[in-house]
């Protein structure tokens, strides 16, 4: 579609043009060309002027449910900005059936491709700060839903297995292999073999339904979801004397790829076994005939649930190391190594060792076990956390962009604050400033997100539970304040941390919100009332009881 305009132009004159823009296509409508020019019209007879008003209001309204405000620090407040503003711009709450590719809109890099960096990196912030998008994005596996169903059913598994690289129909679009400079053909096993991407959806489904109570998705897609992912693992386990294992399989760590009981993969598949049973139960209870019709619709016989909760019980988890978590079988066998040792150096520690030896060490590429030390936090003791995260911290490349920013979430929490702000600066310029050598290809969205969770989950401490959440602040010394919102169950809650002093909590006017310390009891906060925790010098004292009605 095209126009041309000519004029004489004379001197001194001002020419302005407004160009609107509408685009639709079959998949919104019967008529996309006249649905487009309907709507350029009406933008046309609104006006430039009251299209830009519009617009900057519902910037406003999108910064306020997410803009991050750090003191003390300039070079923090810009990167927090940035991480949400490109998360932002990338979300979709209008269309659930897409969702947020690696690069999102910004570069060709994974030719647009939705990977599990979507679902475990990037829809929490969406979760806390426009559910509406997170919802979408979810809806988008929902909607790809039969594509995971004949791929588990191709592998000779039951449930959905969902694809690692997907795309508009959900189908598996990774590559068998790519040949390299030197003309070595090298297969890509992920496709087969990160199965962890089903743990990632059906995380993304929990978190979204603890965090709103969106009543409608858990019980029309989200249960669903959840069934068929643990189906999935309960058909994939083998029963070797008694127990349960997952063989030849690959865990978020890329350096070792063809595993047995990656022990990421055998805990977040017990996880998801175990809300699916959560899902399950909460229908029996609240929509009966929901569930009769969900049972007949995938086929499920009631007695697959005693077999879900054998494997559930008797899932190989080696815990014969001390409080040491070995990441797969055989790991703690392989060559040890210190990255520290290879400091400074400018290339990824794989390409200076190679391939060959990479595989034969303890080099991590990412995050794996420290994953778990985050995501099934109350599993483990704090020794247990401590422990391994000081061991997996030496012997991990971060060889992704996924990986500075869970280490420095758990840093954070752990109460390792050097530690933790550089991984942040770490994760914060992996765009800004290409320390990974790969900008050029687009921004990398999940990055952002999981700098969004350090910041969100780490720094301020926020934990998720059913019943409410908790929060544990541990600002950095040279931040002396943050203030952040976000959004749970439908209501708007501002929070004001002012480093070892002072934490101010305003609920918004939706319904009471069930909020706590961590490691003390849920206190209900009522909707309009502001209230505080002081610091006593060695932790956060229990919020005030009463709050103070309409204090901003």
């Amino acid at each position: 579609a095209s126009e041309q305009w000519r004029w004489q132009a004379d001197e001194g004159q001002e020419i302005e043009i407004d160009k609107f823009v509408g685009i639709y296509t079959t998949r919104d409508t019967g008529n996309p060309a006249q649905k487009a020019s309907d709507e350029v019209n009406a933008y046309a007879g609104r006006g430039f002027d009251d299209m830009l008003l519009a617009h900057v209001e519902a910037w406003a309204k999108r910064w306020e449910d997410t803009a991050i405000k750090i003191g003390g620090n300039r070079d923090a407040q810009l990167w927090a900005n940035f991480a949400g503003y490109h998360l932002i711009i990338a979300g979709n709450g209008f269309d659930e059936r897409v969702s947020i590719s690696a690069r999102t809109l910004t570069g060709t890099i994974y030719k647009g491709h939705i990977f599990w960096d979507a679902d475990m990196f990037m829809i929490p912030f969406f979760i806390y700060t426009h559910p509406a998008t997170a919802r979408a994005m979810l809806m988008y596996r929902y909607h790809t839903i039969d594509a995971a169903r004949q791929e588990a059913k191709d592998m000779g598994a039951k449930g959905a297995m969902f694809a690692w690289e997907s795309t508009s129909t959900g189908e598996e679009m990774t590559p068998e292999s790519v040949i390299a400079p030197n003309g070595e053909v090298i297969l890509i096993l992920s496709g087969k073999l990160e199965q962890h991407i089903n743990c990632a959806i059906a995380y993304g489904v929990w978190q979204y339904w603890i965090a709103t109570r969106d009543e409608d998705f858990i019980v029309n897609a989200g249960s669903e979801i959840l069934i068929e992912t643990a189906r999935f693992w309960v058909s994939r386990v083998e029963e070797h004397d008694g127990i349960y294992r997952i063989l030849n399989i690959e865990g978020p760590d890329e350096y070792h790829e063809i595993v047995n009981d990656n022990t990421y993969t055998n805990m977040m598949a017990v996880w998801n076994i175990e809300r699916a049973v959560d899902a399950i139960n909460y229908l029996k209870s609240h929509h009966p005939e929901k569930w009769l019709a969900l049972k007949e619709k995938i086929a499920l016989d009631e007695n697959e649930l005693i077999e879900w909760a054998d494997v559930s019980e008797h899932m190989y988890i080696d815990m014969n190391h001390g409080n040491l978590i070995e990441q797969f079988d055989g790991f703690f066998k392989l060559k040890d190594i210190d990255v520290y040792k290879f400091e400074p150096r400018t290339a990824p520690l794989d390409s200076i060792l190679g391939r060959e030896e990479t595989a034969a060490s303890q080099l991590v590429k990412q995050a794996d076990v420290v994953m778990l030390l985050y995501l099934l936090e109350n599993k483990f003791s704090e020794d247990v956390i401590k422990e391994n995260f000081e061991y997996y911290e030496r012997r991990t490349g971060h060889g992704s962009s996924l990986s500075p920013s869970m280490y420095g979430l758990v840093a954070a929490r752990l109460g390792r604050m050097d530690m933790a702000m550089r991984y942040f600066r770490q994760a914060a310029q992996i765009d800004l400033a290409n320390n990974m050598g790969s900008a050029a290809g687009g921004v990398h969205a999940a990055a952002l997100g999981g700098l969004w969770q350090q910041l969100i989950m780490g720094f301020t401490g926020m934990r998720a539970e059913e019943d409410g959440f908790y929060i544990d602040p541990k600002l950095p010394e040279e931040w002396d304040r943050m203030k952040f919102a976000f959004i749970w169950r439908n209501n708007h809650i501002d929070f004001d941390v002012e480093r070892n002093k002072q934490i101010t909590i305003t609920i918004g006017h939706a319904n009471e919100v069930r909020v706590g310390i961590y490691g003390r009891q849920l206190q209900t906060l009522r909707p309009g009332a502001t209230y505080r925790s002081e610091w006593d010098g060695t932790t956060w004292r229990d919020i005030d009881g009463k709050g103070q009605e309409g204090v901003a």
